[in-house]
Parts: C-alpha cells; structure tokens; sequence
C-alpha cells in the first residue's frame, strides 16, 4: 500500500508541474505548501492566501492548496476548497481523485470521475490512471474494463502509466490474462509495469508463469528489481516449492540491499518455511529486529507446518508480550500448531481467548481447526458435534471443514460421519470427487467392498474424475513430476529396480507393505495402480535417490496427503540409505531421518 501511496503522491507533483508557469506572486505559496507538515500550517497558507489579495478563480494557486490538503489526508478540506472554486481544470479534479484513493475511499472516486465527465474538463492520463487505480482497490473488474475501453477511445490505449496501472488493475481482479494481454500490447514498460505482472501471476496461483516474466526481466532490462517486485517473486518460489529460484531471489535481495523491508523478509521467512528449509526460516527471522505481525504469522505458520506445536505457542506469546496485536491468520496458524501437535487444551485455549483477550472474531476457518484437531487425536464425535453447528460464508470453507470430518472418520473407520461429510460434499458441488472416492475407502477400510465397489461406479456413471495424485522434486533448475504407476520417465527402469531392491531391504528389517485397503482405495487408486511402492511420492524418492548426491538432503512435493504405508516406507529407507528426506504434502511436512520422522507418526 505504501508504494501505491508513493506514486500517488509523485503524480500529483507531476500534475501539478504541468500547470502553466508559476507567476512570481505563486512562489512563496509553493515554497510554504512544501514546507508544511500538518494540516494547521497548510490552513495558516490558506489563509495567508486570501490575504494577499488572490481570488478563488486562481486556479493554479488553489490547486497546490488541494494537494497541500490530499498530501496531509484532509480530503473533506481538500473536496471544500474545491467546491469553491469557479472553474477547477483537470489538476483539480484528477487531485481530488487521487486523494480519495489514498484515503482508502476510492469508491468516491469513480463517483467523481463519472460527474466529472459530464463537465467539459476532458481527463488525462493522470486521471485515468487514478480512476483505474480505484478500481483496482475495489476489485471492480466490470468498471475497469469500462475504463478502459474509455482510455482507448481517448488515445491513451498506449501510454505508459495508463497500462501499467491497467496491468495491476487486471491483476488484483484476478484477471491475469487480461493483465497479460495488456502487458504484451505495450511497447516500452517500466519497474512498475513489470512489477504488477508478476505480482499477478504470483497472486493467482500462477508462479511458474511469474517466474518466467522476472527471467525475462533479467534478460531485457537493466533495471535491478526493486523490493516489490522481489516480494512476488519469492512468494512465487513458495507456492511452487521452488527452493533453487528462492535461494537465487534470496541473493537478490541481499544484492539489492532490500533485506530490511518488512514484505521481503516475511516472504523470505514463508518461503524457506515452505521449501522445507525451516532452519534458514529460523534465521532470517531471528535477524529482525522488531518482527512485525506478518513476520511473526509467517514463522509461526511455518513452524505449525512442521510439527513445532509448543514453539509456535511460544513464538505467540512472545509476540504478544512485545505488544504485537495477533489478527485472524496468526490465529489460524498457532492453531493448526496445536492441531498438528496434539494440543488440544492448548488449542481451545486459544480459540477462547481471541475476541476476549485480542479483539479478534473466531470464524469458521478457525473452528475447523478445532475440528482438525478434535479429529487427530480420534476424538471424532466431538469434532462431528462441532462441525455441525458452524456456519460457514462460503462453499470453499464448508469444503474445507467437512473435507477435514471426512478424511478422519474415513482413518478411524467411522462411515456413517464419512457418509454425511461426503453428502454435504456432494450436494454443495464441492470436492466431489474426493467425496466419493474417500467414503469409498471408508467403506473398504470397514470390509464393506461391495458398496466401496459401487461408490465407484456411482462415480463413473456420474462422469466425475478425480484428479490424480502426483508427487516432485526439484534438481538444480530442473522439475521432475511423478504419477503413480507412470515408468515412462527417464530412467524409469533404474527406478523400478531400486525400488524393488529396497522393498527387500525393507522387508529384511520388518516392513510388511500394503496394509488392508490402502492398496485399493488409497487417494491414487485414480491411476488403477494396485501397487502401493509406486506411488508418486516412492518414484520422485527412488529417482532422487539415484540423481542426487549423498550428503544432500532430498525434498519431495506432494499435492495429497502422503499415505501411511509410504509414510512408513520413507521411515524405513531413510535408515537404509542413511539419508534425510523431507517431504511436504497438502497438509504438513516430514522430516525423515534415522528410521523415524518428525511427526512422531502423527499427522
């Protein structure tokens, strides 16, 4: 928000040196406007004003007056004086809009902008920009598009501040092609430009995609990048689990001396946290001076990712105890901290405290940790009780809370909880497929393979897919993707015959394999893969295994829960091969070492 502040603020000095030049009579008025600070030297201006003989029909001076008043956040004053003027031009005008965007009330903004084009002051592409910039902040996608369509019946189609305040606007609509679109469309683009573009693609969920715009960045501008531009790309990294970029990003910023923005080193701290590096995590954190809340939420989301419990209720309480005020998303993560960790007291202790003691509302996403957490420690009628009491907003937050019920009463065998969690599943749209296919594992976990056998049918007729399990791993700057079952990968027959050698070692030591069910009806069965050693997650290991180096830790990705007889497996050869595997699936992450892992089999 501040960067958006700054540039607002420079384009109204832009604005304002468009104006004719200034007669001598108008240079102490400037002079004393810069110099003001707060809105009772800038009255006292004011005044002085009117006393040296000049008129509210001078327009110039009243402009530099409205911005003294924008500048200072007195937008009433400022709309005041401007009402009062005879003939406000488009410096007027496009100064107001931009003070009610800096005031956070752009909604007044493109009511200005609309009463303004009934007037015949034509805007500018300042004023377009400003207006574009509203709609950005309010998300209004519809009134942007209208916006500009305006801008290109007006020939600013092409200018500068125009599409790069059009590429955020797309962006934060959530419109990425849209912004990309414009993007490519422009011949010449700057810092800002290229900033919004990744910052849109890395917003939505798209990072490979604004990684590939930084690199072509790095390739065609001279220009280092700036702090926000660093922040995307780092949050990018995160969400792909993309630990070599993120390191390269990390240099960056070192490079760019950006290491002390609040934005940077929280990104930095989500990002090693998410790459399953929490000991850099722990570092970069320890080396801020006053960590901010989003500081604190990033390193106490990461260390609830990792089974860190009892230190990310420390970490809270630290943070309190520094006069830190928690909002919502600390809340959630030292939650699911307690959750992960089987701290159920310590959970409900939290929930209990944060509108009394913090001023934070519970919400939904909040007590469905608390169902996550009822449901890990087997305390399903409790966890069943309470989620049917919340009321969810939003289809995605029932989702994800009877999406939480039904995995764990699928774990502990308790179909008729799974059968109503899928049930509302399917009946709100949401999961379907996942719905289907874990009350079918359900029933075959409890020996019910006939009515398992016709939830897949049932599936099948319905036409619903669900999407297939895959599991990573990242080697130099290189990705290798794995699917259950899928050889036809280089050197897929190295890694069948690896994995054959160490499901003997294995079993040398114990290892039974496949339990009952989890061969069938584990999340992958999708790939018709009756064999649980080549789930994704053991092809991307055995792989890792013969192209990495020992002595280097490998790390493994996986977009679904990791399931117990890999989870076992991992445990295993970890001890074999003497080597650390860290794996991060949907829910968490597993350190394994030595024959063991980090969550203490609790997950």
């Amino acid at each position: 928000m501040k960067w958006t502040l700054n540039r607002n603020f420079r384009f109204l000095g832009s604005q304002l040196s468009r104006q004719e030049e200034s007669p001598s009579s108008h240079l102490n008025l400037i002079q004393q406007l810069r110099n003001c600070n707060d809105v009772r030297s800038v009255s006292s201006v004011h005044c002085s004003f009117f006393k040296s003989g000049l008129s509210k029909s001078d327009t110039f001076a009243a402009n530099h007056l409205v911005n003294g008043y924008v500048r200072l956040r007195e937008i009433s004053l400022a709309h005041r004086l401007f009402d009062e003027m005879p003939e406000p031009n488009v410096v007027s005008w496009t100064s107001l809009m931009a003070g009610y965007v800096t005031s956070d009330q752009a909604g007044l903004t493109l009511g200005m902008y609309v009463k303004m084009l009934e007037t015949s002051v034509k805007p500018n592409d300042f004023t377009v920009s400003t207006v574009v910039k509203a709609c950005s902040i309010l998300a209004e996608l519809e009134a942007g598009k209208k916006i500009h369509a305006h801008a290109e019946v007006m020939g600013y189609g092409t200018d500068l501040v125009v599409c790069s305040s059009l590429v955020c606007m797309y962006g934060n609509c959530n419109d990425v092609d849209g912004a990309r679109s414009v993007f490519d469309s422009m011949d010449h683009r700057n810092i800002v430009t290229w900033t919004s573009m990744i910052a849109a693609y890395a917003q939505n969920g798209r990072g490979s995609e604004a990684l590939e715009v930084f690199r072509l960045f790095n390739s065609m501008v001279r220009v280092r990048a700036n702090d926000f531009m660093l922040a995307s790309v780092i949050s990018a990294c995160s969400s792909l689990g993309k630990l070599v970029a993120g390191r390269a990003s990390h240099g960056a910023v070192i490079r760019g001396g950006h290491e002390v923005n609040d934005v940077v080193t929280s990104t930095l701290v989500d990002m090693y946290g998410k790459s399953g590096c929490f000991d850099y995590s722990w570092k970069i954190f320890k080396r801020i001076p006053n960590p901010s809340v989003v500081e604190y939420t990033s390193i106490i989301v990461g260390a609830s990712k990792y089974g860190l419990g009892k230190l990310s209720i420390e970490l809270f309480e630290e943070m309190v105890e520094r006069g830190v005020k928690p909002n919502d998303v600390t809340f959630v993560g030292v939650l699911h901290g307690c959750s992960h960790s089987g701290l159920v007291d310590e959970g409900l202790g939290f929930l209990n405290s944060m509108l009394e003691k913090h001023g934070v509302e519970p919400e939904a996403k909040h007590y469905t940790c608390v169902v996550d957490m009822y449901c890990r420690v087997g305390r399903l009628d409790e966890a069943h009780k309470l989620a049917k009491s919340i009321h969810v907003e939003t289809p995605a937050e029932g989702a994800l809370l009877w999406g939480t019920l039904l995995s764990a009463s699928r774990l502990h065998g308790r179909v008729d909880i799974a059968q109503e969690a899928s049930r509302r599943l399917i009946e709100s749209n949401q999961q379907v497929a996942g719905a289907y296919v874990t009350l079918s594992n359900a029933y075959a976990s409890t020996g019910e393979w006939e009515i398992a056998h016709g939830l897949r049918s049932q599936m099948k007729q319905a036409g619903v897919v669900k999407d297939p399990g895959c599991s990573w791993v990242e080697i130099r700057d290189s990705t290798f993707v794995f699917h259950a079952g899928n050889l036809s990968f280089e050197r897929g027959e190295d890694v069948l015959r690896l994995l054959r050698e160490l499901e003997g070692r294995m079993k040398e030591r114990g290892y039974a394999g496949g339990s009952l069910g989890l061969v069938f009806f584990e999340v992958e069965q999708e790939a018709k893969e009756e064999i649980v050693s080549l789930h994704s997650e053991r092809l991307a290991l055995a792989f890792a295994l013969i192209v990495i180096p020992k002595g280097i830790t490998i790390r493994v990705m996986k977009n679904l829960r990791m399931c117990k007889d890999c989870h076992e497996a991992f445990k295993a050869i970890s001890g074999i091969v003497e080597r650390d595997f860290i794996v991060r699936d949907v829910n968490r992450f597993h350190h394994f070492r030595d024959g063991s892992c980090s969550c203490g089999d609790f997950w």
